[in-house]
């Protein structure tokens, strides 16, 4: 074993890379050593190993249905060796600057894109998104896990900003996405013995189909005891961008992530029968992503989501009764 390699307990299921599989998965990413700069490599549900602002010249305008985006926030963050350093806020908004006007021009007229931040960056987000898309909404998701701070609130909260391209005929499908919640206080037409109102009874209990809203307290963020999970950073649940892509994207549609990471928007886009193309600058999280996209093929479940309906956390048990 490698002594930089970390010592991880037997009941730990994070994602790793043997050489074996790198050997393996380096011949599946598309790279500047490869065919990348001949403006003729084939895009579609491709893993591409290479800096966004050389690879964006190179993809067609409007070959994306829905664009997921999750930046570096402006923290001092290390991603697989590449440090992204905290800065001013003008200094970042001026960053995001630097390529999102680029990555709106690879959605359709008709699509939608989704841009990720927390509290610190939002302004700069909603700011820059403005000046390309008309925003629809400001999701806010509660991010259980982190650490609690002395002298201020603990971070709990991520964003992610909803905008389009066109408001008058972009996709949305509001089914695809309800909540299986409790019901803790059921109302009976007519009183004690009638018919349940707006909720069933099963013999698990009593649950109600909910439309959400813009604020999600469902999601469990990847921990060292679920298979999604990998030694990325920052990494996003499944169950986050699942919400996503069925809401704003049909079986067939093509999902795009410019900044891939590990490969959470290409393995989910997979899951639900989407084509993806992911973008990222280290190798090591190209190559997880393509180890979680073969894992996929075999175990296409996504954590939290069963029967087509989100379940409430805790109630993971019942999902597959």
């Amino acid at each position: 074993m490698n002594a930089t390699e970390k010592i991880r307990a037997g009941r730990n299921r994070t994602l790793v890379l043997t050489d074996e599989d790198k050997t393996k998965l380096r011949e599946k990413l598309i790279t500047d050593k490869t065919n990348l700069l001949s403006h003729k490599f084939e895009y579609l549900d491709k893993t591409i190993n290479a800096d966004l602002l050389t690879v964006l010249p190179l993809l067609p305008d409007e070959f994306a249905d829905l664009i997921i985006i999750d930046p570096p926030y402006n923290l001092t963050k290390n991603f697989g060796g590449k440090v992204f350093n905290e800065r001013k806020d003008s200094a970042y908004e001026e960053y995001l600057e630097t390529w999102f006007s680029s990555v709106c021009k690879k959605l359709k007229s008709n699509g939608s894109l989704y841009l990720c931040g927390d509290w610190k960056c939002t302004a700069a987000l909603q700011r820059v998104m403005e000046k390309e898309l008309t925003v629809l909404n400001r999701i806010t998701w509660q991010r259980e896990k982190g650490r609690g701070a002395k002298a201020n609130w603990k971070n709990g909260m991520e964003d992610i900003w909803f905008g389009v391209k066109d408001p008058d005929s972009y996709y949305f499908n509001l089914d695809a996405v309800k909540i299986k919640r409790r019901v803790i206080a059921p109302y009976r037409e007519g009183g004690k013995g009638g018919k349940p109102k707006d909720w069933e009874e099963s013999e698990e209990g009593n649950f109600r189909l909910t439309c959400p809203s813009n604020f999600w307290d469902d999601i469990s963020v990847p921990f060292w005891s679920m298979p999604e999970n990998t030694d990325h950073p920052t990494q996003k649940p499944e169950k986050l961008y699942a919400k996503l892509i069925l809401a704003s994207s049909k079986p067939g549609d093509l999902v795009f992530d410019p900044f891939l990471g590990s490969g959470t928007a290409s393995v989910v886009a997979k899951k639900l029968g989407r084509h993806w193309c992911g973008i990222e600058l280290c190798e090591e999280y190209c190559l997880l992503a393509e180890k979680r996209l073969e894992l996929a093929e075999s175990y296409p479940s996504i954590q939290g989501y069963s029967g087509g309906v989100f379940w409430e956390r805790n109630t993971s048990s019942l999902q597959n009764k």
